[in-house]
């Protein structure tokens, strides 16, 4: 019998791309996943998406607000001053469709600090933002995420590590706002991933991975991720560990790495709780 492991998610938005998008959805469920994640929905009526989601039997987890511009740099609006009433609008748009969809977390992007203003204002305005977004999402029961990106890949985004997204958490002050902790963003940030699980454990309420560096399936790069996958269990995480990596070739032949958790063309399928 297997042990208790994490329960994993087939992000969508990186995953599977070899397919047609409305074939996605039952080549993940084929693979093994029961639960799938989608980066930002909104170019698909969200009726045909929960179609997509009965068909295949899977449950949704996670969207993301709309990133705003990302032609013009844009990753999130939720922190940008002058833009307060287009993320509101923006953010009933993704409750919306997390309702419909049934997803019960919506990762709220940031946004990069403008170079002519200072990151505590912009602090301070996430802060506000989020406060009166959590009181909207309570009503439907739905968790709101922040998760540090790094400042490689995403220059000058409001918050980049473990401690500053804790911070802006607990001035928050809602239970329903919760860490996303991504470990290809902390790695290249922070490192020393085991400690930072251990020590954010209490505010963790969603966790992703990919390889660093590549962004690849976990066997590759410099970071061991079973031995987290292990410690997850061990510290008594029992939420979705997201799959959000580009694969190398095709995700089936990627899959190696999850034979041991009953997932891909050659696992044993069984008591995996992503079944």
């Amino acid at each position: 019998m297997l042990a208790a492991m994490p329960r994993f998610a087939a992000n969508l938005s990186t995953l599977l791309t070899e397919v047609p998008f409305a074939a996605r959805f039952g080549a993940a469920r084929e693979l093994g996943f029961r639960a799938v994640e989608y980066l930002f929905p909104y170019d698909v009526p969200p009726r045909t998406l929960r179609d997509l989601l009965d068909e295949a039997g899977l449950e949704l987890v996670l969207i993301n607000t709309a990133p705003g511009e990302r032609a013009a740099g844009e990753f999130g609006l939720a922190a940008l001053p002058g833009r307060e009433a287009e993320f509101h609008d923006q953010f009933e748009q993704a409750l919306d469709y997390a309702e419909t969809l049934g997803a019960a977390m919506i990762h709220v992007m940031a946004g990069v600090v403008p170079p002519d203003v200072g990151r505590d204002r912009c602090a301070a305005v996430f802060v506000d933002n989020l406060r009166t977004a959590a009181t909207r999402a309570r009503k439907r029961r739905i968790r709101l995420l922040l998760e540090p990106l790094n400042w490689r890949d995403v220059p000058g985004y409001l918050h980049a590590t473990a401690a500053e997204t804790r911070a802006l958490i607990e001035q928050i002050g809602h239970a329903n706002v919760q860490l996303q902790f991504d470990c290809y963003h902390l790695q290249i940030t922070q490192g020393n991933l085991g400690a930072s699980l251990r020590e954010n454990l209490d505010h963790i309420g969603h966790v992703q991975f990919s390889s660093v560096p590549g962004r690849h399936e976990p066997q590759h790069g410099e970071v061991n991720m079973p031995w987290l996958f292990e410690l997850l269990d061990a510290l008594g995480y029992r939420g979705w560990v997201g799959c959000e990596y580009t694969p190398k070739t095709t995700t089936a032949a990627g899959l190696d790495w999850g034979a041991a958790y009953g997932l891909g063309p050659r696992a044993k399928r069984g008591g995996n709780p992503s079944q």
